[in-house]
């Protein structure tokens, strides 16, 4: 089994194919980083067209138990996320909504502040709103999955203690491995994974070592540090790939509608186009290759089993259900 817990872009039959043949057990899709509630209802009627007319390979996933029906048949599972909270639009209510249409996992902030707490761009995190702790509370509630990881050190560790289920951060990486404000301290990693939280490697270049986007094997070396932080059964597989994505689609992520400036998002102007892929992670099918080398660099494989897919299983049957 194989379990992504962030991918975004633009999804097609092609890369459903890419996803089955890679072995993919199971992936949230990015549906959307700025856009309102109506603009949200239609990413989800989208969805679910698209899995529609390709039920023979995909299905959307609701549960775990989902997930493992899905394994079983031989699809593709998908719950549903978005990379932030605009789409409440300020209304409690509509967390449950969202839940009922199939959203199952919900970042908080994404590049910017809004009304539930801060993200990691910001220079001052207040920590989280009181929007923030009923929003979090009702998450809990519906059985949708708290993601932090965009979000700010101050914000991330109140929601971390706030919410009455563990919470993930689904993309990020150690920033003791890799300094970026877009990365997680070691404090905020441990404190994730002793209230049972999972953290998601990434993939995204901006993000995560050179080396690690050279040779698989020494990104498997970055998760085992990662592991070294958070302990086994709290890190997983949170890539960020992105697919068939454009300089369009980058602008919209990074800007949206809030500036007129040019924004770099975990860019910089010296790097401020797409990100590269990593070189053995050019395909999506390239995440196969994984398993042998976290065993390569010294993990059992019960170990390996629980990076790949059983950690993200446990946290998706308490937090979803």
């Amino acid at each position: 089994m194989l379990i992504d817990g962030l991918q975004c872009g633009f999804f097609d039959r092609n890369v459903f194919e890419d996803l089955k043949a890679g072995g993919f057990t199971c992936v949230t899709p990015t549906l959307g980083f700025w856009e309102g509630a109506i603009e949200s209802f239609d990413a989800i009627g989208k969805w679910r067209d698209l899995v529609s007319a390709n039920s023979d390979l995909v299905t959307i996933a609701r549960s775990a138990d989902d997930i493992l029906a899905a394994d079983k048949a031989g699809k593709v599972a998908f719950l549903l996320g978005y990379q932030n909270t605009n789409l409440l639009d300020g209304r409690i209510r509509y967390v449950e909504l969202f839940a009922e249409l199939g959203v199952r996992v919900l970042q908080l902030t994404y590049n910017n502040q809004n009304e539930l707490g801060s993200s990691c761009y910001e220079t001052v995190d207040p920590g989280l709103a009181r929007f923030g702790r009923e929003v979090v509370r009702e998450m809990n509630r519906c059985g949708m999955l708290v993601d932090l990881s965009h979000v700010g050190n101050k914000t991330t560790l109140d929601a971390i203690e706030w919410s009455q289920k563990p919470v993930a951060i689904t993309h990020a990486n150690p920033a003791s491995v890799f300094a970026h404000k877009r990365n997680k301290s070691d404090d905020i990693i441990k404190a994730l994974a002793e209230k049972g939280g999972v953290i998601g490697c990434a993939a995204y270049r901006n993000i995560t070592p050179v080396a690690a986007c050279d040779d698989v094997v020494s990104w498997a070396e970055m998760v085992a540090r990662t592991v070294e932080i958070a302990g086994i059964d709290h890190v997983g597989l949170g890539t960020d790939f992105s697919h068939h994505s454009s300089q369009a689609y980058l602008d919209w992520m990074r800007a949206g509608r809030w500036t007129r400036s040019v924004q770099y998002g975990a860019g910089s102007a010296a790097n401020p186009g797409p990100s590269e892929k990593p070189a053995w992670l050019k395909r999506v099918s390239g995440l196969a290759a994984v398993a042998p080398a976290l065993a390569k660099v010294g993990f059992k494989p019960e170990e390996v089993g629980k990076i790949a897919a059983g950690n993200w299983l446990r946290l998706y049957r308490s937090a979803i259900g």
